[in-house]
């Protein structure tokens, strides 16, 4: 199939096709002498698998890491476990986020407080 009807039944532009392919996440199966790009039911595959991935969080350097796994192993064990690691590692950076934002605001009530007392001082 050609570029404009992937696109269609993946539900992405051809753009966004063509981006992936310099990201080296898709790769068209050949390219006919006027250019146009033929591809496959597997890039149809890798573009369904690219949007799940995407819908998970991970990023699309992320998915480049990982997208060849879930085609090289049958069981998709070491894609799954590749993921895996790579959303625990989103969580540890979404906690440590969080720990810094709740230090932060302690601070800044600490401050608050502290002008409030200022200025209850000098209105007395």
């Amino acid at each position: 199939m050609r570029i404009g009807e992937l696109a269609q039944k993946a539900g992405v532009t051809p753009r966004t096709i063509r981006y992936y392919e310099n990201l080296g996440l898709i790769h068209p199966s050949e390219r006919e002498g006027g250019g146009f790009r033929y591809y496959t039911e597997a890039e149809l595959l890798r573009l369904q698998k690219i949007d799940c991935l995407k819908s998970l969080g991970l990023t699309l350097e992320e998915i480049a890491s990982a997208i060849n796994l879930y085609f090289e192993d049958p069981t998709e064990l070491k894609a799954k476990q590749k993921v895996l690691t790579i959303l625990q590692a989103h969580l540890q950076e979404t906690d440590d986020k969080i720990a810094a934002l709740a230090q932060f605001r302690s601070e800044l009530q600490t401050n608050i407080t502290k002008i409030q007392q200022c200025i209850e001082k000098i209105s007395q």
